[in-house]
């Protein structure tokens, strides 16, 4: 058997790591990984239960960083470091809904928000549990989830953000704006199901595809999500791994130098650079590598460019800052 090229090994470790990084930033949803991971999370969740039911070793209550309450709070507030968030907010997530807080010691609308997150988690009952992250000691995390300001709160489930805020909010702001989360999760969040609810059974036809793509298959997975879309125009999460995964192996396939030796008049370089910079993680830089070439183009080049911008927004949620920028530089190229 030959060896693997180093272009092999090169597109191998950019499949972990953008999986990685979808699972943290959400910025690519691959819906269709879930199950992948499921056998790694339930052996995360055992070892994280066996972890909260110990206790320490000299009998005392462990510290609470940025005045988070103890163990006693019965596991509704725990706090999070870089080293823990896989199992504790990723694995945790798929089968409750967990609220992140990014705060810092000196700041101080997050002691305003941060008592009241607390008071809530307490009063929830298990249907959600808040993950504390001080962002100056774990930078990696804040970076993950964009944070621009704090305090920012993200709701977390399956493995993906579903909503945030930004700054202050009152109590009853607040538990109106997870009492919706929760609702909307109620038929694909164990933790948000009635006790009498039967949970939905898994349609085969993405079931294979995902066995597919966990096997290696990513193009017959890519075929099936595509023929589950066009079967079913309103089936969203086909559609979404379809496009995704489309995106995913379009990027791979660029050499990473493309970047930095796209000549500015190239325009199928400079749409590959954008690929390879979204990849990994730079949706700004991506965008702007774009809207460059909507500024210097006409005709038909200006079309394929502001197409492939359009296609790469779809990616994301419309409501992010970095999106709403970049379509208002984009309309400025236009016009």
């Amino acid at each position: 058997m030959s060896r693997p090229t180093n272009r092999q090994q090169a597109a191998g470790a950019a499949r972990q790591q953008a999986a990685a990084a979808v699972a943290m930033s959400g910025a690519v949803d691959l819906t269709a990984l879930k199950e992948r991971a499921d056998a790694q999370r339930q052996q995360a969740q055992r070892s994280a239960q066996a972890a909260r039911t110990a206790p320490p070793a000299d009998g005392a209550a462990p510290p609470s960083p940025g005045g988070s309450p103890p163990a006693g709070d019965g596991g509704a507030v725990i706090d999070v470091t870089e080293a823990t968030f896989e199992t504790e907010v990723l694995a945790r997530s798929q089968q409750q809904l967990v609220l992140v807080d990014l705060w810092a010691e000196w700041c101080g609308p997050c002691k305003q928000l941060s008592p009241v997150l607390e008071r809530l988690a307490g009063q929830a009952q298990g249907s959600w549990v808040l993950a504390k992250i001080d962002v100056d000691a774990n930078p990696r995390i804040a970076q993950a989830f964009r944070a621009q300001s704090i305090p920012m709160v993200v709701a977390i489930a399956q493995g993906q953000p579903v909503a945030a805020f930004n700054g202050v909010r009152s109590e009853a702001e607040i538990s109106q704006w997870v009492g919706e989360i929760l609702s909307q999760l109620g038929d694909v969040l164990p933790g948000a199901m009635p006790a009498d609810a039967e949970p939905e059974e898994d349609d085969p036809r993405m079931v294979a595809a995902a066995d597919k793509l966990n096997g290696g298959d990513f193009e017959g997975a890519l075929a099936d999500y595509r023929a589950i879309a066009e079967a079913e125009p309103n089936n969203v999460e086909a559609a979404s791994a379809a496009r995704n995964l489309e995106f995913v192996l379009r990027a791979q396939a660029h050499d990473p130098a493309i970047v930095d030796n796209a000549a500015p008049a190239d325009v199928d370089a400079q749409l590959a650079a954008a690929d390879v910079l979204l990849l990994s993680q730079q949706p700004e830089a991506a965008f702007d590598r774009i809207i460059g070439v909507v500024k210097v183009t006409a005709g038909d080049d200006r079309t394929r460019a502001r197409t492939r911008l359009l296609e790469l927004f779809e990616l994301f949620d419309p409501a992010e800052p970095f999106v709403v920028a970049a379509r208002r530089k984009l309309a400025t190229a236009l016009y």
